[in-house]
């Protein structure tokens, strides 16, 4: 009897949660110095090279997240900002995605298995780019995107709530 009545106060926190994996920081990223001049905190900056990704911080320190960024020719460097956030977003291959991959569908509903996107997404104003989760946790180190940026789910959800709409991005080799 005991067991029911604890299993009925745990069922509408599972409802609650059923959609957010927990956000285990010290598993998602890594607190680490930051040297890099010109980076203002709060700036993401993303290393092509380490396929690594830092939200830098105050005090020379930034927390560092593994991804997947674009492939040969496809990665991305320069300047943006973040435009939008979206949890669960449906997912659109874009012209070059389809000329490669003629199967698709034309949208992917946002929390289908089979959506690239993962469980959120940051698009940017450098055209048809994001930072996202994904449903391919095994490319994350990997150069293998169209030029997205890459998160593991748990990532995307840590970084997504760290940062802002217009927050500074900048992509370097």
């Amino acid at each position: 009897m005991r067991a029911s009545v604890s299993l009925r106060l745990l069922l509408p926190l599972v409802a609650i949660f059923a959609f957010w994996e927990p956000v285990a920081t010290a598993q998602a990223a890594e607190l680490v110095g930051f040297t890099d001049r010109g980076y203002r905190p709060g700036t993401i900056v993303i290393k092509n090279s380490e396929k690594r990704l830092y939200l830098v911080l105050r005090g020379k320190r930034a927390i560092r997240y593994k991804v997947a960024v674009g492939k040969r020719r496809k990665a991305w460097t320069g300047q943006a900002e973040i435009t939008a956030k979206y949890v669960k977003p449906a997912w659109s291959p874009s012209a070059e995605v389809r000329r490669d991959f003629p199967h698709l569908p034309s949208v992917i509903e946002g929390g289908a298995s089979n959506n690239p996107m993962g469980v959120a997404a940051m698009t940017l104003s450098n055209g048809n780019y994001a930072i996202h989760g994904t449903n391919r946790p095994g490319s994350i180190g990997r150069a293998v995107s169209y030029g997205c940026i890459r998160m593991a789910n748990r990532d995307i959800q840590d970084l997504f709530q760290r940062v802002k709409v217009r927050t500074p991005v900048v992509a370097v080799p």
